[in-house]
């Protein structure tokens, strides 16, 4: 009697012969020359806080390129490209003084806005150094961060302002942080962008990573199933997550992800309902790191920090390294994507509608610069009305 022969079916699906992964170029690099670095460059971005710009020179690294802050002693902030304009040498190493920064190798000066004032290493002080400007960029100082233009100059729009940051109710002031509030980790986040930006318009990772898998790293009220729609409005991405209250109440949520890089995202913690009270700017530093700069309506000084989230009631920063494996956060999550995120290995589902949103409203924005138009957003009016947004925390009957 013959055996029966029972043929051998190869294991489907393993990791055999996977194909290399890719990221979506366009929406995620943002140097000089690629599209959403054009893109961005048609904006203002916050550079630094005020107080970052002083007597000594700081690096600061902004959309891929390295850059130089100062401020000179008559008050004025200035931020250059770093070589020196005569033989290279970095200003890093120069003296600010009342008019700008010197050069530390044959001591030529530099005002704000790039002017060469001197060269004492040339008769008559340089005869020539009119014709000399070291590379610069704008900067301008408001709700106390300095923000900088790094686009074209012929297209450089108003520096916005913002409705919920110029009307503040009795007993509040501005606060500025610059510790990537909402980013779950440390100060600089070294993943792209663009894997902050898309975490703004998904309410249902608020459910799993931040309530019922890490446990409640805001509020209970979080932990509850939203009903969610996205509306694309005229600044991106508006997400309304509704969630019913065990006592009756409706607990609506409004936020959205707004062009450029802006987190429009009421506090998680539920203080108290209203209108959102905080503003944020991602600002990729280059492809592969972000941070955060927030400023916020507050009573008292400290506040905006009490907003980051904590794990096992820890803040990032105080979790060992078992902790941070076994209750991920937003950094774990996003940078754990990879430096930039495999898009070419994506499922995306319908929980991701506001993801594929964004996504398109990006490349949108990018086909307009590329057919010569100005970007959303953009306002060359002194006078325009500050920047409205219905954001926030509503807790209705």
């Amino acid at each position: 009697m013959n055996a029966r022969v029972i043929p051998i079916v190869p294991d489907q699906g393993t990791a055999y012969g996977r194909p290399a992964p890719t990221h979506r170029k366009e929406l995620t690099e943002v140097g000089a020359g690629t599209p959403m670095g054009e893109l961005l460059r048609r904006y203002w971005h916050p550079i630094g806080l005020s107080t970052d710009a002083t007597d000594t020179p700081r690096q600061v690294r902004v959309l891929g390129e390295d850059l130089i802050l100062f401020r000179d002693q008559q008050g004025r902030a200035g931020l250059v490209y770093p070589h020196c304009a005569h033989r290279g040498t970095s200003l890093l190493y120069g003296k600010v003084e009342a008019n700008g920064i010197r050069c530390c190798y044959h001591g030529w000066l530099f005002s704000v806005d790039g002017q060469c004032l001197e060269q004492p290493c040339e008769p008559e002080g340089g005869k020539f150094r009119d014709k000399v400007r070291q590379p610069w960029y704008p900067v301008q100082e408001r709700y106390g961060l300095i923000w900088a233009y790094m686009g074209p100059p012929g297209k450089k729009p108003t520096l916005p302002r913002y409705e919920a940051l110029e009307n503040l109710d009795a007993g509040e002031f501005l606060e500025a942080n610059d510790r990537s509030i909402g980013g779950g980790g440390p100060q600089i986040i070294d993943c792209n962008w663009l894997q902050h930006y898309e975490n703004l318009v998904d309410p249902f990772h608020v459910v799993v990573l931040h309530s019922t898998f890490s446990g409640t790293q805001f509020v209970e009220q979080m932990a509850l199933m939203p009903q969610v729609t996205w509306d694309r409005v005229e600044l991106g991405v508006r997400t309304t997550s509704v969630r019913r209250l065990d006592d009756g109440k409706t607990f609506r949520r409004v936020s959205q992800a707004a062009i450029p890089t802006l987190r429009v995202i009421p506090s998680p913690r539920l203080g108290k309902f209203g209108r959102v009270e905080s503003l944020g700017w991602i600002l990729p530093i280059d492809d592969h790191h972000f941070r955060i700069y927030v400023v916020g309506r507050v009573s008292e000084v400290g506040e905006l920090s009490k907003m980051r989230s904590r794990q096992n009631g820890k803040l990032w920063e105080e979790l060992t390294a078992e902790e941070h494996r076994a209750s991920p956060g937003d950094y774990e999550a996003m940078v754990s994507q990879g430096r930039i995120a495999r898009h070419s290995e994506e499922h995306l589902a319908t929980s991701d509608r506001g993801i594929v949103m964004l996504r398109r409203y990006l490349q949108s924005q990018l086909e307009a610069v590329q057919r010569g138009e100005d970007p959303a957003g953009v306002s060359f009016d002194p006078d325009a009305p500050p920047v409205f947004f219905d954001a926030g925390n509503f807790l209705e009957s």
